[in-house]
């Protein structure tokens, strides 16, 4: 039996692997499973076994599964597509009987108003209702995300956001992938749904105040409307819907749904999550 890492050679799927060889998890009990072959290559090269796969591809997950494996499957980023593919794996772990699943999916996904829910509400009904033992790893925000932000300040002085007097309780993906190669091999936690994010929420005026801090330049935080935020993204040079789609995210977090603390996180990854001001530092360099 092994612990299949699904998106393997993603951002966050990477770090978990890291973290479970840390942890002393023999190489040879890791299955990453991924799509890109160099990272593939890297990791086989170190012991762990490896597995290619696309969640398009249902014979390459099958390939992949073993009957009492436990399989953590990290949420697809292909948002158009991600709910059949999300399907298409939970489905070759009913076929191949594995003892458990592990899926991420997004902080208080049945209550909160973030754009990003259904799609996880849809995979989480669908995990229930195959009858496979089951935990949910709901992540918060990744401080990582606000790399471009980060790249846009150290050039313009400025942090345009529509968030508002929102708060992010956000860690990094090293915190993240702590917890789940925490869960991943303990015992206990069957049917159990984690709130996972940062120790504390910052505001958007903590944020410009910690990026003044580590660029070594004075950054304002200029707050705008939905639609003003949304133009603004499009003249920078993204396409009307990817705009749209950051602009609302923006107005999520305005709404609160960023927010919450339940100290889930660092109970599981066995320490506190990354302060925003130390979580930066990498970015800027």
């Amino acid at each position: 039996m092994s612990i299949v890492i699904a998106g393997a050679t993603g951002q966050l799927g990477r770090l978990v692997v890291e973290e479970l060889l840390r942890r002393g998890t023999p190489a040879g009990e890791i299955v990453a499973a991924g799509r890109s072959a160099r990272l593939l290559a890297d990791l086989a090269g170190r012991g762990v076994r490896t597995a290619p796969v696309d969640y398009d591809d249902p014979a390459s997950v099958d390939a992949a599964l073993g009957e009492g494996d436990t399989l953590l499957l990290i949420s697809g980023n292909d948002i158009q597509n991600r709910t059949t593919q999300h399907q298409t794996v939970i489905d070759a772990a009913v076929r191949a009987k594995v003892g458990r699943i592990l899926y991420t999916s997004v902080l208080a996904a049945d209550t909160t108003p973030i754009i990003l829910a259904p799609d996880h509400v849809k995979a989480e009904e669908y995990i229930r209702a195959s009858g496979l033992p089951f935990t949910f790893l709901r992540n918060g925000w990744y401080t990582e995300n606000y790399a471009p932000a980060l790249h846009t300040a150290r050039e313009t002085g400025t942090l345009l956001a529509s968030a508002g007097e929102g708060r992010v309780a956000s860690a990094t993906r090293a915190d993240y992938a702590a917890a789940i190669a925490a869960v991943l091999t303990t015992p206990g936690h069957e049917g159990q749904v984690y709130e996972l994010s940062g120790d504390y929420a910052w505001s958007f005026e903590e944020l410009a105040s910690a990026l003044s801090t580590v660029l070594g330049r004075s950054v304002d935080y200029r707050t705008l409307s939905t639609e003003d935020h949304a133009s603004a993204l499009e003249a920078a040079g993204l396409d009307p819907a990817t705009a749209g789609f950051l602009a609302a995210l923006d107005g999520n977090i305005r709404q609160g749904a960023l927010a919450l603390t339940t100290g889930d996180l660092s109970r599981l990854a066995g320490r506190p999550t990354t302060p925003l001001l130390d979580a930066l530092r990498p970015l800027a360099e």
